[in-house]
């Protein structure tokens, strides 16, 4: 009778100690996979997909502490592209300084505003002229704000009867501001000057 009821005993142990570990099993299985599953939530929400010319293209968002040298290197540079691109056409050129000057502050404005005085951009037009640039390099210092930097490029100013390259040296300050569409990098160039614009060959057409 009394090893009946050890047996009984011993099983309910056995029982107990099954469900227990069953319990804590299950709990870990749960902890682990709501873990694993707000860690890939996470890794999606970095996942940015963008549709290109009919093709859906991966990329990853980030912090944009990690990507200010390159998004301000390209802000001036798209400034630069865009204010020193020059055609023939006064749409084409009301365009580019327009799109221009939403990145940069009233010290571009006045550079634009003194050629256009000066006849300029209406000599562009009466001559048929035309005007690229090519930037060779662009140096910033991003350890303060406002961060300063200086670009330097080849103009080349092309003209019926010849081909003028200059030496175009500027510079400036950038100030973070809130992206737009006419802004997407968020940045203002502020105190732009021109440091170094001289011809540095001419080729006869």
């Amino acid at each position: 009778m009394f090893t009946k009821t050890q047996d009984i005993e011993r099983a309910f142990r056995h029982i107990r100690l099954f469900c227990f570990a069953l319990i804590i099993c299950c709990a870990l299985l749960s902890a682990v996979s709501i873990y694993l599953s707000f860690d890939s939530a996470e890794k999606s929400a970095q996942k940015v997909y963008i549709l290109a010319s009919g093709k859906v293209l991966e990329a990853y968002a980030s912090e944009r502490r990690e990507n200010i040298a390159v998004e301000a290197r390209d802000h001036v540079k798209t400034f630069h592209r865009l204010f020193f691109t020059l055609a023939p056409d006064e749409k084409v050129i009301t365009a580019n300084l327009s799109r221009a000057l939403y990145l940069a502050d009233a010290s571009a404005k006045k550079q634009y505003e003194d050629l256009r005085e000066s006849g300029f951009y209406a000599g562009v037009i009466s001559g048929n002229v035309s005007q690229e640039i090519q930037i060779d390099s662009v140096s910033l210092d991003a350890s303060a704000q406002p961060y300063t930097f200086e670009c330097r490029a080849i103009q080349r100013i092309i003209r019926p009867t010849s081909i003028v390259s200059r030496s175009l040296v500027t510079a400036g300050s950038l100030r973070p501001v809130e992206r737009s569409d006419n802004n997407p990098h968020g940045f203002l160039i502020e105190r732009w000057v021109t440091t170094q614009n001289k011809d540095i060959q001419i080729q006869t057409r």
